[in-house]
Formats: structure tokens, C-alpha cells, sequence
């Protein structure tokens, strides 16, 4: 950008002769200059032509969407308060608005970890169906609400462990029917189906599901195949005409690297969708370059017509892994902030001005001659509309291109919005800009600066409200106490967010008589899964997390009723997950636990970043036994913790290994175990 500057002061007049010197040599100089300065002109490369065919072909364009799942990638969100949680709900779903999804992707729950949380299973034995678990089916209905036309799609990450036969089953075919069955319920129609997340395929599976689905009244619903990275699946399918007729689109994992998407020849023959069925995987701050080059490129380069981002939002915990990743940040739900940034808009210059159902006009997209990509969509209909987006992520200077439409496509002038992709300042988020008139030659003549995405379209658009009414960023305030008596049975408690299996709200099976006395309560968290699930992600066993990474100082207790031979654990500090934790190579979290088990023997332990777990203090205790319930507490003032077992103190160190982190609570297996009046209090109040 030219900047021009004004130097302000007491202007200094020359003397006659010196000025007359001066002027002599300024002529001579703008001799020198002004014949250089016509031959950069005459040198100045000229604006690439691209020209709109109004009957241009090309493939169907089948939208721009996201994922809610990969495990609780959108836990918190459900708990915001409104009228946050509507506007955040407009940001990623309100046509028009900000992101404008076109489609939703959501998990399956299975009750297990598959990436970033566990979402519960709507079915856990072969005979037991609860359409209301979990918090995608209220997802799916805050997004049709915003825009009715938008497209859902399931997917499985993990399994129940009940099936007979394992996933390529056909228990899980049934389980599979009645999980559409629940979408009936919900009022809610599911437009694509999935097989099993980045686990490989089943071609005689798929087929049976076909089948299944037709002789359901599914038959509507389109099988995608396979969710997996890479393109063999196009060609098993070109090689098995059975696999081939039991599939409607060609679903592949993150075809791109930065600079290139990938296709096949077998998969452009098989004249199906191909879609980016999980890409971006984008930071909502700082993701937005790479994400602009992929949408483009994913056409340009593969002939990919629709584009899936993990996840929609940034909404789980920041101990858990793939911080940040997401269109917008929405991970406070005590306090109401949220953040947005440039990638949830640079997901908006294609979304606001397209619709599913368009088609991509192939004569009128390709690669920029200064840098970056282009592709141009037209709608349907005797009276198209149009929209072409630009991406310059490979440019380094300012190019010029000319767009001119021809046949039935209007003449008049092109609305234009640009995203500055590597800013930090919202003020260069989808900016509005002068719209685009046409010459009398009825070409529109567009500088695209480098490191942009502009979109010039007949459609109209607008940006979503400003953010400044979203409150400031705050720690959850101290004390914090939860009895779980207020929830409903088989509710998931505010704030609580699964590992691992599933803590929800049940009837306790005694009352509480802790040493510490009791409240005799009726309702408990209660760890539901007794049989262990298929498994996508390899967390060891049931663990949920609560609270905020931000606390320093404080006291957790819980009580705990053991109703297995093994243990139950208190977390406190905890600040990151661990992969590849210990000879299991497991999933864990980096803080200190509290282990108690029924035969009386307890453990203070931190597993450290080094992987490594270290035992500080053990000891047994006189008291235990199954189904006796116990009340543990891990108290933290500096590098001091001080360690209770029913209000009498075990142990009381010093260890610098963490100095802040949330809280949560654990078991050694699928049991039945139970938890209660879980509660936070500031050191000194402890």
C-alpha cells in the first residue's frame, strides 16, 4: 500500500541563486526520470481476462460445512449463556451472517474418546434407545432453525462395545437406523451417512447399509465412502461394481497440503461427489491463509465440490488437545466471551454468496497469473447469478484481473468483500468495499492485493454485529460446587465434559455419609458404561474434566462411592493432555491425581509433561471398602498440596511441578462408580 505523508514545520525559503541551482537540476533530473518512468508504465502487466460464461459447465458445487464432533468438540457451547450462545449459534448458521454453513457434520456418539471428548450414545444395549443424549441433536436444531436448508451428515467415530460381530456389523447397521430414527423424532432429516472415521471400510458393509437404508425408508439419505485420507476408496470402487451402486459420494480426509489438493483419475471417472469430507483443521486466529488457498484449491486442483471444516468451533477445554482449532473460540461459558477472527470469515466470502445446488462455471476458474487462485459459481435457473472468489496466499505483489459475464449473467455492477487473511484487526475481517462497475466493454476491472480472499458476486451479503458486546474474558469464579441435584436424570452436568465414558446424572445408589458429614442428596454423577466401547482414540478408561485452567490456589473435594475392585481419582492442576503416555501408549492428563481404591489404599501422584507418572506420597487407610462413600481432597496454596482422605490428612509436600489447572474425576474401568458434591474453594476458604 502507497502511503502518503504530510511533514509539518516552518517551511525554509532558499536564497535566489540557490533555488535557480535547484530548479536547474530538478528539470534535469525529471529528464532522466520521465522516459524511465513511461517505459514502467508500457511494462506494467496487463489485467488477466477472465471471462463468466452465463452457460459455462461444471460440476455441482454441494456446499461449505463443519464438524461438530471428533468428541466433544462443541461441549461448551451448550452451556453458554444467552444471549451469547444465539449470537455465537447466528456466527457459525445465520445465512448471510457470518459463516453461513451450509452443512453440518456431526458425530454418532459412542460414549468414547475420539479426538477431543466423548459424546454419548443414544443407544447402549441392544434394546435401550434415549433419543435425547447428548447435545447434537439440539445442535442440528439451533442450526436448521437459522437456515432451513442446510445439510446434515453423520458420522461414527467409535462404537458401543455391545455389538456382536465388531463395527463392520450388522448390529451397528441397526444401530445405525434407529440413531436415524432419533433425527425423525428430532424433526430433523439427515442428508449424507458415513461409515467409520479414518478406521478404513467395509465395501459388503456398505452395501448392506444401502440396503438397509432403502428397505427403512432411508432410502433418501446418501452413503459416503470412506472418511479416510487418500483416494484407494475411488478405485476399490471403480474395481467392485457392488461397492460402487452402494455409494453416492466419495468422502476423503484432507487432500491438501499447503499449496496443493490432490485427486484421481479413479475417482474423477466414477461421476460422484467428491467431497473434502474432513479438511481445514484451521486455528480460528491464525488459520485463515491456509484455509482460503485449500477452498479454491480443492476445486482448481481435485475437482472437490464441497469442503468440510473441523471443527465449527473451538468450544472444549484448553488441557485438551488441538487448541484453538475451530471458525470461532467459544470455550468460556461462565463468562459469555467468545472470539472470532479471520478464518470463520474467510469461510464467509464463499459460503454468503453461494448456495448448494450452484455449479462451478470451469472456464471462469484456475490459477492467477500473479499468485493464487480463483473459482467462479453460477446458480441455476433463466436468471443466474454469479459469484467468483479470489485467493492471492501465493501472491507477493498487487495483480489486476477482468471479470466480464456473458450470456444470461447481469451486467451491472459486483458487489465486493475482501478479508485481510493474516490480520489481526477485525476492521480487516469481510470488509465491505466500493462495488465494481462495468466499463463500457462490460469487463469490471479488480486489483487484488496479496495475502487476501476477495469475493465479487450479484448476490447480496452482509456482515454479522460487531463483536464488542461480547463480555471480557474472566476466570470461573471461586467457590464452585455442583450436587447434581438441580439436572435431570441422565443429564450431562453444566460444565462437566467426558473424556471418557459417560458421567451423567443419575439416583444415588445410597446416600452419601462421608466422614465429612452429608447434605443426604438425592441425585449423584454416576459413570454409566459398563462394557467397554470400540474404541477410536486410546484414553484408558472413564475420566471427565471440569473448572478452569486459570485457577491457581484452591481445595477440590469430591465424595466418591467405589463400586468396583479398582480405584476412583480426584484431579487437580490439570493443564495439557499426553499422547503416547506409558507402555500402552495411552491418552492422558498432565497434573495430580488422588487415587483411592476399595481395599483402602490411596495415592498421591503428577504425571509430569515428561510422560512420566511419580508417586509423592501413598498410604491405606482403615475405613475403605466397595460401595462405602468417601470424601477426597486436594488442597494447592504455592508448591504445597496437602492430601485428605475423609477429612483427615494423608499428606501434606512440596513439588513444582504445576502451579495452576482445572479439576476432574477418574476410574480405573467401565464400572458404575459414583461421585458427588464436587466442589472448588479458594485456598483460604478452604
Amino acid at each position: 500500500m502507497l502511503r502518503t505523508e504530510r511533514r509539518t514545520g516552518t517551511a525554509r525559503r532558499l536564497p535566489g541563486r540557490a533555488a535557480r541551482v535547484v530548479l536547474a537540476l530538478l528539470v534535469s533530473c525529471l529528464a532522466l526520470v520521465a522516459p524511465s518512468a513511461a517505459h514502467a508504465e508500457a511494462d506494467a502487466p496487463a489485467a488477466q481476462q477472465i471471462t463468466v460464461d452465463g452457460a459455462g459447465t461444471g460440476r455441482v458445487f454441494d456446499g461449505v460445512g463443519a464438524i461438530s464432533g471428533g468428541g466433544g468438540t462443541s461441549r461448551l457451547l451448550v452451556d453458554y449463556p444467552e444471549p451469547q450462545r444465539s449470537r455465537i449459534l447466528d456466527y457459525l448458521f445465520k445465512p448471510g451472517y457470518g459463516a453461513s454453513l451450509q452443512i453440518l457434520k456431526v458425530e454418532i456418539g459412542s460414549d468414547t474418546n475420539s479426538s477431543n471428548g466423548a459424546e454419548p450414545s443414544h443407544m447402549r444395549t441392544p434394546t435401550q434407545v434415549d433419543c435425547n443424549r447428548g447435545y447434537e441433536w439440539w445442535l442440528m436444531e439451533q442450526a436448521r432453525k437459522r437456515n432451513p436448508d442446510i445439510r446434515f451428515y453423520g458420522l461414527e467415530w467409535g462404537a458401543p462395545g455391545w455389538f456382536d460381530g465388531g463395527f463392520w456389523s450388522q448390529d451397528n447397521i441397526d444401530y445405525l437406523m434407529r440413531w436415524l430414527g432419533c433425527a425423525q423424532r428430532h424433526d430433523l432429516h439427515i442428508d449424507y451417512l458415513g461409515g467409520w472415521n479414518e478406521k478404513g471400510w467395509d465395501a459388503a458393509w456398505y452395501g448392506k447399509l444401502k440396503a438397509a437404508l432403502v428397505r427403512e425408508g432411508h432410502g433418501d439419505v446418501k452413503v459416503v465412502a470412506a472418511d479416510n485420507a487418500g483416494w484407494q476408496v475411488a478405485t476399490d470402487m471403480k474395481n467392485d461394481p457392488a461397492f460402487d451402486a452402494a455409494t453416492d459420494v466419495v468422502g476423503i480426509h484432507y487432500p491438501c497440503s499447503a499449496v496443493h489438493c490432490s485427486s484421481s483419475p479413479d475417482a474423477l471417472s466414477l461421476d460422484k461427489p467428491l467431497f473434502a469430507s474432513e479438511s481445514g483443521w484451521n486455528n480460528y486466529l491464525t488459520g485463515a491463509t491456509r484455509l482460503a488457498a485449500e477452498m479454491n484449491h480443492e476445486y482448481v486442483d481435485a475437482r472437490i465440490t464441497a469442503f468440510i471444516n473441523w471443527p465449527a468451533a473451538y468450544a472444549w477445554y484448553p488441557t485438551v488437545q488441538m487448541q484453538g482449532s475451530g471458525l470461532l473460540r467459544a470455550n468460556e461459558p461462565w463468562s459469555g466471551h467468545y472470539e472470532l477472527g479471520p478464518t470463520l470469515w474467510t469461510i464467509a466470502q464463499t459460503a454468503q454468496f453461494t448456495r448448494p445446488g450452484w455449479r462451478y462455471v470451469d472456464s471462469a476458474g484456475g490459477y492467477l497469473d500473479g499468485g493464487g487462485t480463483y473459482v467462479t459459481l453460477r446458480s441455476p435457473g433463466p436468471r443466474p447469478a454469479y459469484t467468483t472468489i479470489f485467493e492471492t496466499t501465493g501472491a507477493t505483489a498487487p495483480q489486476n484481473v477482468s471479470v466480464t459475464p456473458t450470456g444470461k449473467l447481469p451486467r451491472g455492477a459486483l458487489h465486493r468483500w475482501t478479508t485481510t487473511l493474516e490480520s489481526t484487526d477485525s476492521a480487516d475481517w469481510f470488509v465491505r468495499g466500493a462495488d465494481v462497475p462495468p466499463d463500457p466493454t462490460g469487463a469490471h476491472g479488480i486489483t487484488l492485493q496479496p495475502g487476501t480472499v476477495t469475493t465479487v458476486t450479484t448476490m447480496p451479503g452482509g456482515k454479522g454485529g460487531a463483536v464488542a458486546h461480547a463480555p471480557r474474558a474472566q476466570s470461573m469464579a471461586l467457590p464452585y460446587r455442583d450436587g447434581f441435584d438441580t439436572y435431570r436424570t441422565a443429564a450431562t452436568p453444566r460444565y462437566v465434559s467426558d473424556m471418557e465414558g459417560a458421567f451423567q446424572v443419575a439416583p444415588c445408589a445410597t446416600a452419601p455419609q462421608s466422614a465429612a458429614g452429608s447434605r443426604g442428596t438425592g441425585r449423584c454423577l454416576r459413570q454409566a458404561i459398563t462394557t467397554q466401547p470400540t474404541k477410536w482414540s486410546r484414553v484408558a478408561a472413564p475420566l471427565t474434566l471440569s473448572g478452569d485452567i486459570q485457577w491457581t490456589d484452591y481445595t477440590v473435594s469430591a465424595k466418591v462411592l467405589i463400586d468396583h475392585t479398582g480405584t476412583a481419582s480426584l484431579l487437580g492442576r490439570v493443564v495439557n493432555q499426553l499422547n503416547n503416555v506409558g507402555t500402552g501408549r495411552v491418552n492422558a492428563w498432565e497434573g495430580y491425581y488422588l487415587k483411592l481404591s476399595d481395599s483402602g489404599n490411596w495415592s498421591l501422584e503428577v504425571l509430569a509433561p515428561d510422560k512420566t507418572t511419580r508417586v509423592l506420597a501413598n498410604g491405606s487407610i482403615a475405613s475403605a471398602g466397595a460401595n462405602t462413600w468417601h470424601k477426597l481432597s486436594l488442597g494447592f496454596s504455592g508448591q504445597t498440596i496437602t492430601a485428605r482422605v475423609d477429612g483427615t490428612e494423608v499428606a501434606q509436600l512440596t513439588d513444582t511441578t504445576y502451579d495452576h489447572g482445572q479439576v476432574g474425576l477418574g476410574l480405573d474401568s467401565y464400572t458404575t462408580s459414583q461421585f458427588d458434591d464436587l466442589e472448588v474453594l479458594p485456598t483460604h476458604g478452604a
